[in-house]
């Protein structure tokens, strides 16, 4: 490598480093929005969002950020290790994207975004989706122009996949989605009209939130969070967020009739916590390091949440432990009515509620409408009673609600159109990577059964955390699982599973 070009990677990633910093302090600024910024401060901290977007919108664009890019090879020649080179390529993907995008744009989508999610947040309570639907409107109109300029040759939907799932679009994930439409819905009727019903009622009773948090947090350090370099606190919409692998923040909520919701959270979260925390030593303030892509973050959290602490392994492990924790609840009750009760198939309204039967359906109907809204084919204003009716089509149930419907997840809120897709891609992966697992290390459910979950840890960290954006998904995916994106796994897995716990022969 001549030193010309030596000195200009060397400045690149100076840049990166310090573009990647502010984004970490916009994190936390996002993260404190959630969790402990006073209602009053909204308008403020919109504008400081908004200010501090247009600040690193202005260094990524910035025309020396364009010069060394120029100075750097359009192709790989062997100058540069995988490691360089990923960095270079993230690097003039986004100088590129951003750069196509005016400034005045990445400030009103900053401002917005941070106004529409208090208007979601008060909607939402007092359930009125006529004061969120002009927000809702215009950050569509917004979204639609973002795409126009940044990739002019893609439909507007697409753009906005794009961001999540680099490389995906509605003509791969459509034949996927149908596939699942076209097998779940059925199997869904099948295990409704079942004669067999777990027993639930052992998961009801009282549970004081203080013990909850405390059994979410061992169980949590169990997987293997560590809490000197992340927190886990209350939000009303569970999430994980943060600043950096060394600064990671996990949320979930508390309701004192219902453990599993809170403690399933924790578990979902901490899978995202850990792909965070675990990502490569080298690098961190890099563009190499970070997560590949919103599914495959998903795959981490819908691994451990449905793959490992739904699994029966898990559940004979774990609830010892809840009986000491909540004694007046758990007393004689097998492993197997446990697993099953946790593992109930029962459509719901809320999403986040949703078992792994039926999960996908809510993203379904969700990618629709939102490819409806795009494509211009669905006005807002529209949404609650095309919301209400594919609910009933779906998953034979209607929100009573807009708060239990249209207004649930704070997705839209943000401008986050597209992310949808990732949550089901993702547990497809999930169940991809559990079986490579299973044949990797025969023995693995063994060491859960006995609390050990280090090796599934590791495994996953070696796999997958520490590969960062070295390899593209379909590469990554086939280097773990030998195969591509196969909803045959995931749809076998649901119909063996399901067809066992409701005695479907």
């Amino acid at each position: 490598m001549n030193e010309g070009i030596k000195e200009a990677y060397s400045a690149l990633v100076q840049r990166l480093q310090e573009n990647n910093r502010l984004g970490g302090i916009m994190g936390i600024l996002h993260w404190d929005q959630e969790v402990m910024m006073p209602s009053g401060a909204a308008e403020s901290r919109a504008q400081q969002l908004g200010t501090l977007a247009g600040v690193l919108h202005e260094k990524t664009t910035h025309p020396e950020m364009g010069k060394l890019l120029e100075q750097l090879p359009e192709k790989n020649e062997g100058e540069f290790n995988d490691f360089e080179w990923c960095n270079i390529s993230e690097a003039r993907r986004d100088f590129d994207m951003a750069t196509r995008t005016p400034k005045e744009l990445v400030t009103e989508l900053a401002e917005l975004s941070s106004r529409a999610h208090q208007i979601w947040v008060k909607a939402r309570s007092e359930n009125k989706f006529s004061d969120f639907a002009p927000a809702l409107k215009r950050l569509v109109d917004l979204k639609i122009k973002w795409a126009g300029y940044v990739f002019p040759d893609m439909q507007a939907y697409d753009a906005n996949i794009d961001v999540y799932e680099r490389g995906t679009s509605q003509t791969e994930i459509t034949p996927v989605f149908d596939k699942l439409k076209a097998e779940l819905i059925p199997l869904i009727k099948s295990i409704q009209d079942s004669g067999y019903k777990p027993d639930t009622a052992i998961l009801e009773g009282h549970f004081p939130i203080e013990e909850q948090e405390a059994l979410g947090r061992k169980i949590s350090e169990e997987m293997g969070f560590i809490f000197d370099k992340g927190r886990m606190d209350v939000s009303v919409h569970p999430f994980c967020g943060g600043s950096h692998p060394t600064d990671v923040r996990i949320t979930t909520r508390y309701r004192e009739d219902n453990f599993v919701e809170s403690l399933y959270a924790v578990i979902h979260e901490t899978g995202h916590g850990l792909y965070e925390q675990g990502r490569m030593q080298d690098g961190r303030d890099l563009p190499v390091s970070e997560a590949l892509t919103m599914a495959v973050h998903e795959s981490q959290s819908l691994f451990w949440e449905r793959m490992v602490a739904q699994g029966k392994p898990f559940c004979a492990r774990y609830l010892p432990l809840l009986a000491n924790t909540f004694p007046n609840n758990f007393t004689n009750i097998s492993t197997e009515k446990f697993y099953e009760a946790v593992n109930v198939s029962q459509p719901s309204l809320i999403r986040v509620e949703a078992d792994e039967v039926t999960y996908p359906m809510h993203v379904i109907l969700r990618y629709e409408l939102e490819k409806g809204l795009f494509d211009e084919s669905i006005k807002v204003e529209d949404l609650p009673e095309l919301w209400n009716a594919k609910m009933v089509e779906y998953l034979g149930v209607e929100p009573t609600t807009d708060t239990l419907g249209v207004l649930q997840d704070t997705h839209w809120s943000g401008g986050a159109f597209g992310y949808f897709p990732s949550y089901t891609l993702g547990a497809i992966y999930a169940c991809q990577f559990y079986q490579a697992l299973l044949q990797a290390e025969p023995k693995v459910e063994n060491q859960v059964e006995m609390g050990n979950l280090t090796p599934v840890r590791d495994w996953l960290g070696s796999q997958i955390h520490q590969q960062g954006r070295l390899l593209s998904v379909p590469d990554l995916v086939k280097q773990v699982t030998g195969e591509g994106l196969n909803p045959e796994t995931f749809l076998n897995y649901l119909k063996n599973k399901y067809r066992q716990i409701y005695r479907l022969n």
